[in-house]
């Protein structure tokens, strides 16, 4: 594998929603979670090059050469019917982008940025390439200032962070549920590593926002949020944590059928949260 290239499904230019200030942000693709409740689904799996999405492009944006799926981004209407057709839950335009690449984009956009942060899917896969890319960066005069942020499900070892971290200004830690048989059903896996590597990242000082997935009838029980303050608390300290509320919107399968978090209830859990003396919170800025 060539760890100065990553398979990258999106990158949006600019963002005041994924970490401080004004950021680039890469959306990688591939993630080790299958999450019913994704707000991203396409970016979970990886083309197979089955070519079943050809057929649901309307302008020949796709095509099957020797076997494999070739983008070419000249003809998309970003109409995302491919998306909707993939039967494994990934994007045939996802691109392949090197370090050189992204330097160059964040050099065009230097007076514009506060940083960078790398997201997905599962940014964490692609662990070779966020190392050379934040390295590089931090080696670069010309993005002096930058941060460098990761947002990540947690599913990561110690040795995975060890290598990550000496380069990361941060990291967003999603936790999904606290209950090992909630986590599992709706991601397909253990929350173990998730939980441990809170601990870990925040012990290193890296842990800039932990961030809590509230869906109506799951994960804001009273059981849920009593975890999230023990644990909180048994972490130390002050600690932003980050509401984010379910809305079905961009989501697939029977979660897009499902109800939004309300706002009344997620201001509870906010206040709970507060008064338990945590925080500080961050709720949604837009409601759906």
């Amino acid at each position: 594998m060539n760890l100065a290239l990553a398979r990258i499904s999106r990158i949006l230019p600019w963002s005041c929603v994924d970490g401080p200030g004004n950021r680039m942000v890469l959306f990688l693709q591939g993630c080790n979670f299958a999450c019913a409740a994704c707000h991203n689904p396409h970016t979970i799996g990886q083309c197979n090059d089955c070519g079943d999405c050809l057929p649901a492009c309307p302008t020949a944006a796709l095509t099957l050469v020797a076997g494999r799926m070739v983008f070419d981004p000249a003809f998309c209407t970003q109409c995302d019917a491919c998306l909707r057709a993939c039967p494994i839950s990934a994007s045939p335009m996802a691109l392949s982008y090197g370090v050189a690449d992204i330097l160059a984009r964040l050099h065009q956009n230097r007076a514009f940025l506060s940083g960078l942060t790398v997201s997905g899917g599962e940014p964490t896969l692609q662990g070779g390439f966020i190392r050379a890319l934040f390295s590089a960066i931090h080696a670069d005069p010309a993005l002096a200032g930058l941060t460098c942020f990761i947002d990540s499900n947690g599913n990561l070892g110690a040795q995975g962070w060890a290598a990550l971290l000496p380069q990361t200004d941060g990291v967003m830690l999603d936790i999904k549920a606290f209950d090992p048989a909630l986590h599992l059903a709706m991601t397909g896996r253990s929350n173990a590593r998730s939980l441990a590597s809170a601990r870990l990242v925040h012990a290193a000082g890296k842990l800039h926002e932990l961030r809590f997935l509230l869906i109506p009838g799951q994960t804001d029980s009273d059981a849920e949020i009593n975890h999230l303050i023990r644990f909180c608390h048994d972490l130390g300290g002050p600690l932003p944590l980050r509401l984010n509320a379910f809305h079905p919107q961009g989501t697939a399968g029977a979660a897009a059928d499902a109800p939004s978090m309300p706002q009344d209830r997620t201001e509870a859990v906010a206040d709970r949260l507060r008064a338990a003396g945590l925080g500080p919170v961050i709720l949604p800025t837009v409601w759906l």
